[in-house]
């Protein structure tokens, strides 16, 4: 490894223990780290000098009470963006990076209609909107993450296959680079159970938990699996489609042309379609395709009794059990985190759902998983995807203010 590179390495490590560890001395730095401590300093001035740490006063350490002056993660500067589109909304989540968040909303979009030329150009209008927020709050943007419900080519960024938004082979990153325009950053792309896995590892309910799978519970249905604290991306990074799952042979056909998928049981557009058939996916006239809107009325038909809104979640239930006992055989993990609209139904959800998976799963008791619901709800894989962008600044500080950052697949904390 040559120096410029030792360097850079070097930094990444620096920022990565401010970030895990919260302010420290250099010292403290030096002694977690293994490097030296004139090292340490030379790092901390070029971190101070492009504003990714800041001074945040003395600590007194020892029975003298040894004044150290303590340095803390900073990066207000530094902006990033994730985005998510998905078959009926785009999420927008953008911060600094200390985590301040500067922007954090959902568009209704229709990208399933509009086809990917459209849904690119929209996502990059609102993407645009979402930057200059970033600029007007003190941040330049040092990138852009986008979470795709499909077969994501992470080092192309190119969308492989996305059944529900009916996109094959869409080159993703440099179409929507493209239609941010004059703002020249980075855009990376992944899958959205991916990311959302991402962010419920750092700071959701399941954080650190060493072996999970998180479910999307969107239109479509998208796992994100955690082993032993990594993400598991497959020989080809096409890991994760569980949605996929063929359950059911004489099931209905699904938007990936099979029959029978998982997806096809438990995913939003079959719980629409049970609980209230006369607003389901695909419809003229139907009322705003918001998802959360659409689970709101799920919801207040269960609070008002309605027996078709109280069979259709019972039936998602013990469906969702059932795919769940299959994850849990493969990979035992220790949870099962509901995202998107599962996690607003959880409460009625999970009781069908997880006596089905304790009947089925093979090790019975002794497996030990449970379902939970996600706080993040359905902003789960943007916030991921602005995570993606956050780490690949803490992985490469030395690209601020220089060079483009280079897209690599993002990791877990601590790998």
């Amino acid at each position: 490894m040559g120096h410029a590179s030792l360097r850079r390495a070097n930094l990444a490590t620096v920022l990565r223990h401010l970030r895990d560890e919260g302010s420290c001395s250099r010292s403290d730095i030096a002694d977690a780290t293994g490097l030296h401590r004139a090292t340490v300093s030379s790092l901390m001035a070029e971190l101070l000098d492009r504003g990714l740490v800041r001074e945040v006063g003395i600590e007194y350490v020892g029975a003298v009470g040894r004044p150290r002056r303590a340095v803390a993660l900073d990066g207000s500067h530094v902006g990033v963006l994730g985005t998510e589109i998905n078959v009926d909304y785009a999420a927008l989540y953008g911060t600094d990076l200390g985590g301040r968040v500067l922007v954090d909303r959902r568009v209704g979009m229709d990208a399933m209609g509009m086809g990917p030329d459209r849904a690119i150009k929209e996502l990059g209008r609102v993407a645009r909107n979402a930057i200059e927020e970033l600029v007007r709050a003190g941040a330049t943007p040092a990138g852009v993450g986008v979470a795709v419900p499909g077969l994501v080519d992470v080092v192309r960024g190119a969308v492989a296959f996305a059944p529900n938004l009916g996109w094959r082979d869409v080159a993703l990153t440099v179409r929507l680079r493209a239609e941010i325009g004059h703002v020249r950053v980075p855009v990376m792309a992944d899958n959205d159970a991916n990311l959302a896995a991402l962010a419920e590892y750092t700071g959701g309910i399941a954080a650190g938990t060493p072996d999970m799978v998180y479910l999307t519970g969107e239109v479509g249905v998208g796992g994100g699996i955690v082993v032993a604290g990594r993400l598991l991306r497959g020989a080809d990074g096409f890991s994760g489609e569980v949605g996929h799952m063929p359950v059911d042979p004489t099931g209905s056909r699904c938007g990936c042309g099979r029959t029978g998928c998982w997806e096809t049981k438990v995913g939003l557009a079959a719980l629409v379609r049970s609980a209230t058939p006369e607003l389901a996916y695909g419809l003229g006239g139907a009322p705003s395709p918001d998802p959360e809107e659409r689970v709101t009325q799920i919801a207040r038909g269960l609070a008002e009794g309605d027996p078709r809104a109280h069979a259709a979640v019972a039936e998602v239930g013990r469906w969702l059990g059932l795919g769940g006992s299959i994850l849990v055989n493969l990979f035992n993990p220790s949870v099962i985190v509901l995202g998107g609209y599962f996690a607003k139904l959880a409460e009625r959800l999970i009781p069908p759902a997880q006596a089905e998976l304790e009947r089925l799963v093979i090790a019975g008791p002794a497996a030990r998983c449970r379902f939970v619901a996600s706080a993040l709800g359905f902003g789960a894989a943007s916030r991921g995807a602005a995570s993606m962008v956050a780490d690949q600044v803490i992985n490469d500080p030395a690209a601020i203010g220089s060079a483009p950052i280079a897209a690599t697949a993002p990791t877990l904390a601590g790998q």
